[in-house]
């Protein structure tokens, strides 16, 4: 088993900034923070991100366009701010800009340490751009708490973000050189594309059972002993991806067929043979899934169809 601090969800996660929950509605101290040039400020256009030669550009306050005020904390004791701005108003080509799948791979290879940041960032302007009227009586609604409320005018009430859980799961069944994980195919992936599943866990049912009815949903096969892994923000739009491993106690499978295309069981040497030939790839680098299935196969991916 690869250790936890290599794991590829892990590096993304680790240089977590303080969220200076606090300040939110400290209207004089954010006012000093925006005429700070020492304030670093990521601008997003709706929901996208605009990467420049190669990398996310932040700004000062002063060159920042007027939009939404978001606080998204400090990290080494400098306040990163973003502002959402109508995409008819951000700067540049509106083909510059790209939703946030489009950067995983550089904060991979060359800015981990900003993901957090990110993530914070457009899980918010997701948010925003997702909860246009109050659902309660259909008003309009202000933004507060620099970003991270939304209060209706009309009722006044409040709305905060939301967070859907979804289980994401690497299922195995046999021992040593036989053991085997389950990888499914989704019906819109590429050929050869394949990754653990995952699903959505609904309403009055624990993560564990989720996993267990998604798997079962999905491939026909039943699950026993379901053990956590650990978790990754996914703001694409909104979730929270929680990892599981789970032992199989049946291993016939039966694809649903409408988000599945094809599941089947792969031995190390068989992942290994189609990973290095590509005629498998599975993704790499920054998701929780890639920590999943390398963590199974006891080393970094690095074939020609793990990328």
């Amino acid at each position: 088993m690869t250790t936890d601090r290599a794991l590829p969800h892990v590096a993304l996660s680790r240089h977590a900034h303080n969220r200076l929950g606090l300040r939110r509605t400290d209207d004089e101290w954010l006012a000093e923070v925006r005429r700070d040039p020492a304030t670093r400020v990521l601008v997003v256009s709706g929901n996208r991100l605009r990467p420049v030669d190669g990398e996310v550009r932040w700004t000062t306050p002063d060159e920042a366009p007027d939009g939404t005020l978001v606080l998204l904390g400090a990290r080494d004791e400098v306040v990163h701010l973003a502002v959402i701005v109508s995409p008819e108003d951000a700067p540049g080509d509106p083909d510059e800009w790209v939703p946030l799948r489009g950067v995983l791979g550089l904060l991979a290879d060359h800015a981990a340490d900003q993901a957090p940041l990110l993530m914070h960032a457009i899980g918010l302007a997701e948010w925003h751009h997702a909860t246009r009227c109050c659902p309660r009586c259909g008003g309009t609604l202000q933004s507060r708490a620099a970003g991270h409320e939304l209060r209706c005018t009309q009722c006044d009430r409040p709305q905060f973000p939301r967070t859907d859980p979804a289980v994401i799961m690497a299922i195995t069944h046999g021992d040593g050189d036989d053991e085997a994980i389950l990888l499914g195919r989704n019906t819109a992936w590429p050929a050869g594309r394949w990754s653990t599943l995952a699903g959505f866990c609904e309403p009055g049912e624990t993560l564990e059972d989720a996993v267990r009815r998604e798997v079962a949903e999905e491939v026909g096969v039943r699950v026993g002993e379901v053990t956590y892994f650990g978790s990754q923000p996914w703001p694409l739009p909104a979730s929270l991806m929680l990892g599981f491993t789970g032992r199989a106690l049946t291993t016939d499978i039966d694809v649903d067929g409408a988000e599945i295309e094809e599941a089947r069981w792969w031995t190390r040497a068989d992942f290994e043979r189609a990973g290095r030939s590509g005629e498998l790839v599975v993704p790499r680098g920054v998701s929780i899934s890639s920590s999943l299935i390398e963590s199974w196969f006891g080393r970094p991916l690095d074939g020609p169809g793990w990328a």
